[in-house]
């Protein structure tokens, strides 16, 4: 991939609650169209990292580019300052997030769940709203419940809604924060299709995962963390097959033991 203007920059990102450091400072560049799954144990600050690049965390310091454009701050001479909401709106917009959970309205059908944020945020029009909608739920395979509400849905296909109703948005960059860790088994394949589809697409996406098997088939790098730091960044074979880093080693083990 030839070297551009990364679509993700971090520099020197850290954030602590308290005297609690959760990250400690993270250097990072995503490349248009690149995958980068984060991997390493639970408080190793994967989540932190993910909720900082779209700004629902507020890093206690560093900096974080978006296609070269600042987020959560605006540079003034040589001082930053905080961000308007407004753009703070348009940039989070390009931003699509899955969560573990699936965070969808229960008093909307999957279609409405869909359709809000282009309709209220980006001001787009409702018959193409719908349109969209509805080839974003064949691609995800749940067209035939466009009319459903999540309580009709098994885990599996309100994820596969919450992944269609976040590039309802069009968003440049997707972030998934686990998103198959709430289900039960047998339905984690159905939202790893999803996920894999949309990274044979070129879609840029940034993955905390425990599928360990899925990141070393999708990802372009994978990053080992640990304690808020990156321990390891390399492309899959190194970190699954040849790490030289003990404690990268001692995870992966373990991970496949479990």
């Amino acid at each position: 991939m030839a070297e551009s203007t990364p679509l993700v920059r971090i520099e020197g990102l850290h954030k602590s609650y308290g005297h609690l450091d959760v990250l400690k400072g993270i250097d990072l560049n995503v490349q248009q169209g690149q995958k980068i799954s984060l991997i390493g144990p639970s408080g190793s600050g994967k989540t932190t990292l993910l909720r900082c690049i779209n700004y629902l965390e507020e890093p206690t310091r560093g900096s974080i580019y978006i296609d070269n454009e600042l987020i959560g701050q605006r540079q003034v001479g040589t001082r930053k300052v905080p961000m308007g909401d407004k753009d703070l709106a348009r940039m989070r917009a390009e931003i699509g997030m899955v969560f573990q959970r699936f965070n969808l309205f229960p008093h909307l059908s999957v279609l409405e769940n869909i359709i809000l944020g282009p309709l209220k945020v980006q001001q787009r029009d409702r018959a193409e709203a719908i349109e969209q909608a509805e080839d974003l739920l064949k691609k995800v395979g749940m067209l035939a419940k466009r009319d459903a509400y999540p309580d009709q849905l098994s885990g599996g296909q309100q994820q596969r809604i919450a992944i269609a109703r976040a590039l309802a948005m069009r968003p440049k960059l997707m972030l998934f924060d686990e998103a198959t860790s709430a289900l039960d088994p047998e339905l984690v394949g159905e939202v790893l299709a999803v996920m894999r589809k949309l990274a044979e697409e070129g879609m840029t996406m940034i993955i905390v995962t425990h599928e360990m098997r899925f990141a070393e088939s999708v990802s372009d790098q994978v990053i080992f963390m640990a304690d808020g730091n990156i321990v390891e960044q390399g492309p899959p074979q190194q970190i699954f097959r040849d790490s030289q880093v003990e404690r990268t080693r001692a995870f992966i083990c373990a991970v496949k033991e479990h």
